[in-house]
């Protein structure tokens, strides 16, 4: 298992500090978590879930196409 060093002031330490403590994670684990979320090449299952979920009512390419108005004519410059 790989290890880095990182150096942070003092404010941004203190606030990933508490981050890891609300998550109720060690420091090392919320950081690795965070990487991990930031590399990762799938949809979170949150969003996977959603698919299919919505009603089909959206219009079609022909429709969003398909002229509904005459366009104005235009001036000449």
């Amino acid at each position: 298992m790989g290890q880095v060093t990182i150096y942070l002031d003092n404010e941004i330490e203190s606030k990933m500090k508490a981050a890891a403590k609300t998550s109720h994670l060690s420091v090392s684990k919320w950081i690795a978590k965070i990487i991990k979320d930031k590399i990762s090449t799938e949809w979170p299952q949150d969003v996977v879930n959603l698919a299919g979920s919505w009603k089909t009512d959206f219009p079609t390419l022909e429709e969003i196409r398909s002229p509904q108005t005459v366009d104005s004519k235009r001036e000449v410059l």
